[in-house]
């Protein structure tokens, strides 16, 4: 995964402060990393004068938010290192503008906004945790590295399933074009709200990775679960045989009980099970 979004062989050296870390300066080094897997990361309480690589939180540059004049974002969020790091190299590894600005929005913000403001975070803790204890022997620059690595494969694994999502809503987007009506067939299973939720799609039919298939009820939004069409009620927390008799549909196995999906073992009752909820 790194070889992918080396890049910029240009940033070669990185200073940050040394002590205790945070989420701020460690996931800003894993992205430098990312950029270039053999930069040298250091950390001391002064930056040397002579210094050419890249200064961040810390030096009161352009990649540190300490100074009272520092950034904030147009909602009112400060900038953190972080952040103005994925401002300035974000496009390369999310090279479309809307997955950048996402990615600031939901991974980045939060992390920014809890090192200005001190406010309580939950995977900012858990870098902070890697830092030596008051009554642990150590060094700390082996805990930040421990600490730079672990954020680095967080990176990674985000990155590698936005850009997969990003794939798969094209590959829907080509299925939507053959298929018309309220439902929705694929022949394995893409992430597919983004796009079919913007539609007149009421179900999505798919395999299964138990066996059989799926029948999922399309949401009203990617992000949210109040859905456009529920399936029915007295189908809801059923069990096979109850089903059967319901609906008469023969391999139709399962309903959540919060009437969001449904499961058949053949794609042919799996149509029926749509075909019956659109009409109900």
């Amino acid at each position: 995964m790194i070889s992918k979004y080396s890049k910029k062989k240009d940033i070669n050296k990185g200073f940050t402060h040394s002590g205790r870390f945070h989420a701020d300066d460690v996931f800003s080094s894993a992205l430098l990393k990312m950029l270039n897997s053999n930069i040298v990361i250091q950390r001391g309480n002064i930056v040397p004068d002579d210094f050419d690589g890249i200064i961040y939180d810390i030096g009161k540059g352009e990649y540190d938010h300490h100074q009272k004049d520092k950034e904030y974002r147009d909602n009112g969020i400060p900038y953190a290192a972080f952040g103005l790091l994925w401002r300035k190299f974000g496009y390369l590894f999310l090279e479309n503008e809307e997955d950048v600005k996402k990615f600031d929005k939901e991974f980045v913000e939060p992390i920014d906004f809890a090192d200005n403001t001190g406010e309580y975070h939950e995977l900012s803790q858990v870098i902070c945790d890697f830092n030596l204890s008051w009554n642990e022997e150590g060094k700390s620059d082996e805990r930040f590295f421990k600490a730079l690595d672990f954020a680095k494969t967080i990176l990674e694994n985000r990155f590698k399933e936005i850009l997969s999502k990003r794939k798969a809503q094209e590959e829907v987007q080509k299925l939507i074009k053959n298929q018309k009506g309220k439902i929705l067939e694929m022949e394995r299973f893409y992430p597919w709200k983004g796009v079919v939720c913007h539609l007149d799609k009421l179900y999505v039919i798919f395999p299964s990775a138990r066996g059989g298939y799926m029948i999922q009820a399309v949401p009203e939004k990617e992000d949210e679960m109040t859905l456009k069409k529920a399936f029915p009620v007295e189908w809801r927390g059923k069990e096979q045989e109850q089903l059967k008799e319901i609906t008469g549909i023969e391999t139709f196995t399962f309903c959540h009980s919060s009437g969001f999906i449904c499961a058949a073992d053949t794609l042919e009752d799996a149509r029926k099970v749509a075909k019956l909820a659109c009409e109900k």
